[in-house]
């Protein structure tokens, strides 16, 4: 397999919510948006956590704000949103992580991406650690289990996995993923402050640097005070990559300004990073298993005999 052979373009969407007049609103703005990066030639397209919650804006008012009752109206619109994202993705024939939707499941509802393979082939990866917003005030359980998406390519295939927003703050999740041959981690995102992104932003890149794998994280925007499910949303679309050789010195590969809309696409080379595994400065996917296992527990050593008066 040649380096120009395993090639994917990736679409990392920095997504706005807006108070949409109607599903016809909704469907239009999708499919634009669908278009917009296939123009472009993109392959794999990645909206951010949460963002069909702009379809609250179709529910009625008293609901706007009530985080319990939105929850089961908005299962309404779910047949009709995998159905467009499922046509989409077979008319440009590309995959597609829709933004992830609060689902009804069991006796509860999970916060739920939906992937969507370019011949429409549709599943999903549920969130698997609740942010305290999602637990305490909404009741969003978490999913079970992790999954890699096989995208097929002129050629070859693309493995990735997908750690939602908090997910990707958390090591051994997207260790998982690596070890079942994800070479990109997806990170759809909902944070309402500079910090929330910054955490979400800087366990990606460490899940780069640790895997030594590409990280694509697509932030929802939002200003949105007629909903407090999200009131506020910020972010910037980044594409991130262990830093190390043929591959970006600050680890960044692309990335769109703060609260930016549109898409952020770009070209990443699985020939760089596999590189980077087998012969790169540093080692990390070669020694991640004694870099685990070397360390004992901690050891607490007294630097004084007694505190100093």
């Amino acid at each position: 397999m040649t380096a120009q052979g395993l090639v994917v373009r990736v679409a990392a969407a920095a997504y706005p919510v807006d108070f949409l007049e109607g599903w016809t609103a909704y469907e239009a703005k999708l499919s634009r948006w669908v278009g917009e990066a296939a123009a472009q030639g993109a392959q794999l397209l990645v909206f951010p956590e949460y963002s069909p919650l702009e379809l609250i804006s179709l529910l009625p008012r008293a609901l706007h704000h009530d985080v319990l009752g939105m929850r089961p109206a908005l299962q309404a619109f779910l047949p009709e949103f995998l159905a467009l994202h499922a046509r989409l993705a077979r008319q440009h024939g590309v995959g597609i992580v829709a933004g992830s939707y609060p689902v009804a499941q069991g006796e509860g509802f999970v916060n739920r991406a939906y992937v969507f393979g370019p011949d429409g082939t549709q599943t999903h990866q549920d969130k698997l650690l609740m942010t305290r917003f999602e637990a305490e005030e909404w009741a969003i359980a978490p999913g079970e289990g992790v999954r890699v998406f096989d995208l097929p390519l002129p050629g070859w295939t693309l493995r990735f996995g997908i750690a939602i927003c908090y997910d990707s703050e958390f090591p051994t999740l997207a260790r998982q993923l690596a070890e079942a041959g994800a070479e990109l981690l997806v990170v759809p995102s909902f944070t309402g402050s500079r910090a929330g992104y910054t955490r979400v932003r800087v366990g990606s890149m460490a899940r780069a640097l640790e895997n030594q794998c590409y990280a694509l994280h697509a932030p929802l925007i939002a200003h949105a005070p007629w909903t407090y499910a999200v009131e506020d949303a910020h972010g910037a679309a980044g594409i991130y990559a262990p830093a190390d050789n043929g591959l970006p010195a600050d680890g960044v590969v692309a990335q769109r300004g703060w609260n930016e809309t549109g898409w952020l696409v770009a070209d990443l080379d699985l020939a760089l990073t596999r590189h980077v595994r087998a012969d790169g400065h540093v080692l990390n996917w070669r020694d991640r298993q004694i870099g685990q296992s070397r360390p004992g527990p901690a050891e607490v050593v007294p630097l004084a005999a007694e505190v100093p008066a």
